[in-house]
């Protein structure tokens, strides 16, 4: 396995990051077998693990800490805070009053003094992010935490959190965890470059377009029985993503390649990515990603993956994005009756 820098922190990581995601009652509650995927994982040379304390109510988070009993000094590793933890309307959220909670809440449950990367999981619209970065700041100087990041943010926050941290003379985002994949690469027109100009690492997720790009989902056929499909309808049956699919199919299958081992040394192949977090829910699931570790994808391979997909451009829906007020709350992007006029 090699290692890149996880941004300007100095920290080495590995370029697969195992997301924790589906480990608890959410994907896998075998405890046991979690572990032994963790285990095999690290066996791998995987160094860097990523979860977040809303996964499962905290159960994913409790499994990576059982599973790293022993081993905790050699693992870099990642959680999140922001989602609801409680029916407490203040148990969630950005405000330093719910950080200073959360993180403790993490700590016992990942069994560590430390958290190495401790980031918000989404934006806070109604936070001002000077109280976030402040909170931030003091759990670093306490050494609770070692270095901080965002997930899923607009660019323009991503800039806004830089000039503010720079201003107020706090602790910056260190990286950034946006959702990346053949299909979905509207971050390559403005995130990266933002991301790499100011230094930041970059773990992406959903690398396989939430299962789409595992070859699972064809047009025509009916939908698998999946947790994706559950969770995500609309995403799962989108039309255009199939369609995409169906061309990158083929391609993968020229060059000898499983669809899954293409799309994962796709977002590897990006010089602003640093990992690719993988969220295997069963053994043979890390098995065969692991598998795919050595495959390197040619320029004229990525020149026609660019024909099928468009450079900076997202085929489909992503039920799992952030979408900001201004998409979710008509009456911003409204004037009241009266000034809808221009005379």
């Amino acid at each position: 396995m090699q290692y890149r820098t996880l941004g300007k922190t100095g920290i080495k990581v590995s370029p697969y990051c195992l997301g924790a995601m589906m480990f608890g009652k959410l994907g896998n509650p075998d405890h046991d077998d979690a572990t032994a995927i963790i285990h095999k994982a690290l066996d791998a040379g995987i160094n860097f693990i990523d979860t977040a304390d809303r996964y499962s109510a905290g159960e994913s988070e409790e499994i990576v800490g059982k599973a790293l009993k022993g081993r905790r000094d050699t693992v870099v590793l990642a959680t999140k805070f922001f989602g609801p933890m409680g029916t407490d309307p203040n148990q969630q959220g950005a405000s330093r009053r719910w950080i200073m909670q959360a993180v403790d809440a993490s700590l016992r449950r990942l069994q560590t003094d430390y958290i190495d990367l401790y980031q918000i999981h989404r934006p806070s619209p109604e936070t001002d992010i000077e109280e976030t970065l402040s909170a931030l700041t003091d759990l670093m100087r306490a050494g609770k935490v070692r270095a901080i990041g965002s997930s899923t943010f607009p660019v323009s926050e991503i800039v806004e959190a830089q000039w503010v941290a720079e201003k107020r003379g706090l602790a910056r985002f260190r990286t950034e965890q946006p959702p990346y994949s053949m299909l979905d690469r509207g971050i390559e027109r403005d995130m990266l470059p933002t991301a790499q100009r100011y230094g930041m690492g970059v773990m992406v997720w959903s690398p396989l377009s939430k299962g789409m790009l595992t070859g699972r989902y064809r047009k025509g056929q009916p939908l698998p029985d999946s947790l994706r499909v559950k969770f995500m309808p609309k995403q799962m049956s989108d039309e255009r993503s199939l369609d995409a699919v169906e061309q990158l199919i083929p391609l993968a299958e020229e060059a000898g390649l499983s669809l899954t081992h293409m799309a994962i040394a796709f977002v590897m192949a990006h010089p602003g990515v640093t990992s690719a977090i993988l969220g295997p829910r069963t053994m043979a699931h890390l098995d065969d990603l692991l598998a795919g570790a050595e495959v390197r994808l040619t320029d004229e391979m990525l020149d026609r993956i660019d024909q099928i997909v468009p450079p900076g451009t997202d085929v489909g829906i992503n039920e799992a994005n952030y979408n900001p007020p201004a998409i979710t709350t008509p009456e911003l992007r409204r004037r009241p009756m009266a000034g809808r006029v221009a005379a």
